[in-house]
């Protein structure tokens, strides 16, 4: 359990007390702790004779029990019995899941949606080749399911491409799949449900650029530029004499396009 925390720090919060909580005999403890804290996943650690070295995963929908899955630890070797360098603290992690299980089973496949929930960070939108160093790897077999941790090496090599090596850093772990309790359906895809509140609106005619600088384009009908009324400067103005020349050419003009038209009716 202290390995798992420290994988998902910072994001994660230990109860240092000791609670006597039976999640698959009464789920209510645990609902009431995860209400408290405003989580969505906990994990239960038990040890008893009939099911020794448990860890118990589960989510909440709406501060109830959505599902859970109860593995037995076997084959564990702790991030201290790797003498290597560890990752950075907080690290986004690369999840590798392998096995036709994963797609063809219907109870693998909720274990796979849940480990996804369980161990993945924020959410990005590009990626940074320095900024991978973590592997998750999770293998399915027939009722277990294989954790191996590695730290991510890149190495020079003759292309742009570094060479790529995977040192393991621990936790190691298999999971020996015991109960579950998996959600309806129904109950399922309610949950997946993204929330109103939270989908992006798509604005017309916005961009931006790589320096995050907001650009928008508006569409404007033809107009009349004649018809607009514009300042106009003192140093512009026409003087009297000025309009009176303009007036007077204007009835010359006049004059001279009335006696063209008599002409042609004449």
């Amino acid at each position: 359990m202290k390995d798992l925390y420290d994988l998902k720090k910072p994001n994660v919060q230990m109860m240092k007390q000791k609670n006597d909580i039976l999640p698959f005999e009464d789920i209510t403890p645990a609902e009431r702790l995860a209400s408290k804290y405003n989580a969505s996943l906990f994990m239960i650690a038990l040890h008893n004779k009939k099911r020794p070295n448990n860890l118990v995963m589960g989510r909440m929908y709406e501060h109830t029990l959505l599902d859970m899955i109860e593995f037995g630890i076997e084959n564990y070797k702790s991030l201290k019995d790797f003498k290597v360098e560890k990752i950075t603290l907080g690290i986004k992690p690369l999840l590798i899941f392998n096995g036709e299980l994963f797609e063809n089973n219907r109870e693998y496949g909720r274990i796979k949606s849940l480990l996804v929930d369980m161990f993945l960070r924020e959410e990005v939108q590009k990626i940074r080749l320095q900024g991978l160093e973590h592997v998750l790897s999770f293998t399915a077999l027939e009722n277990t399911i294989l954790l191996r941790s590695y730290r991510i090496l890149l190495k020079k090599s003759n292309t742009r491409i570094p060479r790529i090596e995977l040192e393991e850093i621990g936790p190691r772990a298999d999971l020996v799949c015991r109960r579950n309790k998996i959600a309806s359906d129904d109950l399922f895809k309610q949950a997946c449900k993204k929330p109103k509140a939270l989908k992006v609106k798509t604005k017309k005619n916005i961009s931006k650029d790589t320096l995050g600088t907001t650009f928008g384009r508006i569409h404007v009908g033809a107009q009349n530029i004649n018809s607009i009324q514009t300042k106009k400067m003192k140093g512009l103005k026409k003087t009297l004499s000025e309009k009176n020349a303009q007036k007077r050419k204007t009835n010359d003009a006049n004059n001279d396009n009335a006696k063209k038209l008599k002409e042609i009716s004449d």
